[in-house]
Formats: structure tokens, C-alpha cells, sequence
């Protein structure tokens, strides 16, 4: 609470936006960058199937109208709707239970499906339509067909902000973030049941607001604050890493919050808290991945760098190049490459008044990084 109100002393003075302004990145660009993608659209996220396939999350904060998720083809540069255009389009009224309202984010999960986690709101920071907008979608990719959902609307609030999802593959849970209404879910996948834990916990809420190019970003006059958002489960399901847009890396055995999920009586931040730890000093965060040597890739919003976090939690910078304007979910493929889309969220209309500031064409990068993915964590 005292940082919080610190935090709050300083915006009032400046001071902070002084001292955050000092750290924005216009030094040289690295060679060893490359172009994956042109977009006219930023995209929050990229994910690749071992043969090659490319699905991409287009975030329409440009203004623009149109599908939120797509397959890209490398071949003809064209995207295509997917699973199909009727998915890809909702107006009010429509049935929210066979309509994408807002995905955030999606990724080829372990068992080679594509998974989707739709907020509920067809707004970025807009209200969560309950019970039935939030929800958890796959997709079978072999027949392009949804599969099967999951509603969240049970786990979720109005103010929610259902961020990103992440596998266990020995205990068949998933866990998720709600950046929304800071919290952690866990989903028990064969059941379909699902908790909420470590509730408004330090570890799952932000002291400051997120910050993008050395600025503090609002919405609405306000600051922005962006509670747990990125997470990562380490090669050997051991822990689970996370933290708020803002940064402040915490960790937690799964273990523990497996345990949570069948005995309500650990499911307390007293309780369950007392096994958070805190893990790496990450700055103000776009996106993170994790490789098959338990390195943890976190985006530098205002540095315009991505941070390696090795497993013992030190931090080094891996690539830095002002064109990495707000990398968000980045992605590890077979061929050992990172991929960053730069997806410029900070200067789209929720934090500039309903302007966009966004400098196109948007690109999606890759960088050789010499290990895999994660062996659990996608196909």
C-alpha cells in the first residue's frame, strides 16, 4: 500500500514520468534481427504448428475493423479468418458462446490444438460480458473446427481481463491470469471446473502502472494499471513464473496450487501466499516465453529490449533494437527462433484517447536464440 501511495505522490509531481522518460532506447538496430511478418495491423501474439503453420492475433487498438484471429500464409502474404469469418464476427445480441467477443491471447498447446482465451468484453479494457462471454476456445487445427469450450464466466468479473494460458501437462491443469481483477486461475482441463487463487495478492497486482517508450500510459485520464498478466511454467512443471504488465517476476510451485484447487481450506493468500516468492526485478512487460533450459524471455516495454531471466533468476539483455516496440506474447519455435511481434500497444487508441499514434506497416521479428521450446509447453 505504501508503494502504491508512493507511486501515486509521484505521478502527481512528475517525477516519475522523469524517471521512467530516461530509460526509452534509440541506440543502433541489431542485424541479427529478422522479418517474419509485415502487417497492416499490430499483433499481440504468433504461434507456429510443427508444419509450419502460422496463426497470428490481430489487436484492432489502430482502429481498423475485421478478423481478431487469422492463419497467415508466408507463401502469398495473405491472412485468412480462422476458423472462419462467422467466428471472427460479433455484434451486440449475437450468441457470445459461438462468437470470439475479444481474444486476447492463443497459442498451439501441448496436445497440438489451438487454444484461445477470449476476455468476454469486445473492448480491450472494456466490461466483461457474463456469464457466457468469457470463455476458453480450442480448436482442432487438422479439421479447422472448434472442439471445445470452456466458460470461465464462474472464475471472472466484470471488471476481469482474462489474459493468457498456460499448461501442466502431468496434472492436466491449466492456469491463467486475470489482468483485469488481479488474480491467478487454475482450470482443471478433464472437469472443466476452475478457481480463482492468490486473489488481489501483492504478487498479482502492480504498485505502479505500466509504462511503454519511457511513459507512463493512461486510459481514460487514469493510469493504467495491468494486473497479473504474463506467465510461464518451467520445462519441468516445478514452477509456475508471473507477474503484473509492470513487471516484479514471482514464482510458486505448482505443487501448491494443485493443492489449492481440491482443498478450499489452503486457498487463502495467508496461506497459499506464504509459498510465493519473488524471482526477478523484470521491468514493465509486453510479453515473456520459456525455452527447453528454463530460460524465462521477457520484453522491456521502455528499453526496447528483450531480457533473458535464467533459471537462478539473473537477468541479461538478449537483443535490444528500437524497432522492439512493445514486443507482447513472443514465441518459441522447432527451428529454435523467437518471435516478437512488435505490436506498438502503447500507442494504440485505448491509451491515447481514442487516437492511434501506431507507425505502420507492423512487423513481427525473429531471432535464432539456439534452444527450443519448452518440451511442455506447446507441439
Amino acid at each position: 500500500m505504501f508503494l502504491k501511495s508512493l507511486c501515486i505522490t509521484l505521478l502527481k509531481t512528475g517525477l516519475l514520468s522523469k524517471l521512467v522518460a530516461s530509460q526509452s532506447y534509440t541506440g543502433p538496430e541489431d542485424p541479427r534481427l529478422q522479418i517474419e511478418v509485415v502487417l497492416d495491423v499490430p499483433s499481440t501474439g504468433a504461434s507456429t504448428t510443427p508444419d509450419g503453420r502460422l496463426f497470428l492475433i490481430l489487436k484492432r487498438i489502430d482502429g481498423s475493423t475485421g478478423p481478431q484471429l487469422v492463419e497467415y500464409n508466408r507463401t502469398t502474404n495473405t491472412s485468412t479468418a480462422y476458423p472462419n469469418e462467422e467466428w471472427n464476427t460479433y455484434n451486440q445480441g449475437d450468441d457470445p458462446t459461438t462468437h470470439f467477443l475479444g481474444i486476447n491471447s492463443q497459442r498451439i498447446g501441448p496436445d497440438g490444438n489451438l487454444w484461445l482465451v477470449d476476455t468476454g468484453s469486445s473492448a480491450l479494457l472494456g466490461s466483461v460480458e457474463l456469464p457466457y462471454g468469457p470463455k476458453l476456445i480450442v480448436i482442432d487445427v487438422n479439421t479447422n473446427e472448434v472442439t471445445k469450450q470452456y466458460p470461465l464466466g464462474n472464475v471472472t468479473r466484470s471488471t476481469s481481463l482474462l489474459d493468457d494460458i498456460r499448461f501442466h501437462n502431468s496434472t492436466s491443469k491449466a492456469y491463467l491470469t486475470d489482468a483485469g481483477s488481479p488474480g491467478l486461475i487454475v482450470l482443471d482441463l478433464p472437469s472443466g471446473n476452475a478457481i480463482r487463487v492468490l486473489d488481489d495478492d501483492l504478487s498479482t497486482r502492480e504498485y505502479m502502472p505500466v509504462s511503454a517508450e519511457g511513459s507512463i500510459l493512461y486510459s481514460a485520464g487514469k493510469p493504467a494499471y495491468i494486473y497479473a498478466d504474463q506467465l510461464e511454467v518451467s520445462p519441468d512443471g516445478k514452477y509456475l513464473y508471473y507477474q503484473p504488465s509492470s513487471g516484479g517476476l514471482s514464482r510458486i510451485e505448482t505443487q501448491y496450487l494443485d493443492q489449492a484447487f481440491y482443498n478450499s481450506s489452503l486457498n487463502s493468500n495467508s496461506i497459499l501466499g506464504q509459498y510465493v516468492q519473488p524471482y526477478a526485478h523484470t521491468p514493465s512487460t509486453g510479453g515473456t516465453a520459456v525455452d527447453a533450459n528454463g530460460n524465462v524471455y521477457v520484453s522491456d516495454t521502455d528499453s526496447q529490449r528483450i531480457v533473458r531471466v535464467a533459471p537462478n533468476g539473473t537477468m541479461t539483455t538478449l537483443v535490444q533494437d528500437p524497432r522492439l516496440l512493445w514486443v507482447d506474447a513472443m514465441w518459441i519455435d522447432s527451428q529454435q527462433r523467437l518471435w516478437m511481434p512488435a505490436a506498438q500497444l502503447n500507442r494504440g487508441t485505448p491509451f491515447n484517447n481514442g487516437t492511434s499514434r501506431i507507425v505502420k506497416p507492423i512487423y513481427v521479428y525473429g531471432l535464432d536464440i539456439g534452444v527450443g521450446p519448452s518440451p511442455i509447453d506447446h507441439a
